[in-house]
C-alpha cells in the first residue's frame, strides 16, 4: 500500500513539473470583416484562414499551443472605432495585423452590398505579389512567428480611438441609408398587421429587393 501511495505521489509530482515546464500557451487570432455574404475578399480570406489553421494544427498541438479564433462582423461605425478597425478584411495574431502594409483597391464583388461599390477592400502584399485575399502562406508565417518569436514585419497600425477611415465611413453611411429606406418603404408596423392576408405578405409587404411595397 505504501509503495502504491509513493508511486502516486511521484506521478502527481511529475505531472505538476510537466505542467510548470511546458505551460499551455494561447494564440489569439481575430478575423474582422464587413461582409461574408457578397464580398469575395472576405469570403476567400475566411477560407484561407481555415486552411492555414489546418496546416499548422499538428505543430501547434505538439508544442502545447492553443489557438483561439474570433470571427467578428463589424456592424457599426462605433464598433469599428472601438476595435481600431482600418480595412476589411483584417486578420490579427495576438493583436497584430498580419498585413505587411496598408493597401486597398476597388472590390467588384461589393457593388451589390450596402456600399454600392464605393468602398475599397484590402489588398495583401506577399512574396512580391498582390492578392485580393490573405494568402495561406502569409497567415501560416504570421502564426509561426508568434510561436517562435520571429521579427514582426507588419507596418499596419490600428486607428486611434474615435477615428474612422473615410473609406469605412462611406460604408456605414451607405448601410444606414439602405436601412432607413427599407424601413420607410412599406406600411408602418401597425398597418402591416392588417394590410393583407398572411399568405400574401411576401408579395404585399416586400419584394425580392426588400425595398418595394405592394401596398403603395
Amino acid at each position: 500500500m505504501n509503495n502504491q501511495r509513493s508511486s502516486e505521489a511521484h506521478t502527481d509530482t511529475a505531472k505538476s513539473l510537466i505542467k510548470w515546464e511546458y505551460p499551455l500557451r494561447q494564440i489569439r487570432i481575430d478575423f474582422l470583416y464587413l461582409d461574408l455574404t457578397t464580398c469575395n475578399r472576405c469570403l476567400d480570406t475566411d477560407k484561407n484562414l481555415e486552411r492555414a489553421l489546418q496546416t499548422v494544427a499538428e505543430v501547434l498541438a505538439a508544442t502545447g499551443i492553443e489557438v483561439k479564433v474570433n470571427k467578428i462582423l463589424i456592424e457599426s461605425a462605433g464598433q469599428a472605432r472601438a476595435l481600431g478597425f482600418v480595412s476589411s478584411p483584417t486578420i490579427r495574431v495576438n493583436g497584430r495585423d498580419i498585413a505587411l502594409e496598408m493597401k486597398e483597391s476597388r472590390c467588384e464583388s461589393c457593388e451589390s452590398c450596402v456600399c454600392g461599390g464605393t468602398v475599397a477592400c484590402r489588398v495583401w502584399m506577399y512574396g512580391g505579389m498582390e492578392y485580393t485575399e490573405a494568402p495561406v502562406g502569409m497567415i501560416v508565417e504570421a502564426i509561426l512567428r508568434e510561436v517562435y518569436g520571429g521579427p514582426q514585419r507588419s507596418s499596419v497600425e490600428s486607428m486611434p480611438p474615435g477615428d474612422l477611415p473615410e473609406n469605412l465611413n462611406r460604408f456605414f453611411i451607405g448601410k444606414a441609408r439602405k436601412g432607413a429606406a427599407a424601413v420607410s418603404a412599406c406600411c408602418p408596423p401597425d398597418q402591416e398587421a392588417s394590410c393583407c392576408e398572411p399568405s400574401e405578405k411576401t408579395a404585399c409587404c416586400g419584394t425580392s429587393d426588400d425595398v418595394s411595397c405592394g401596398c403603395r
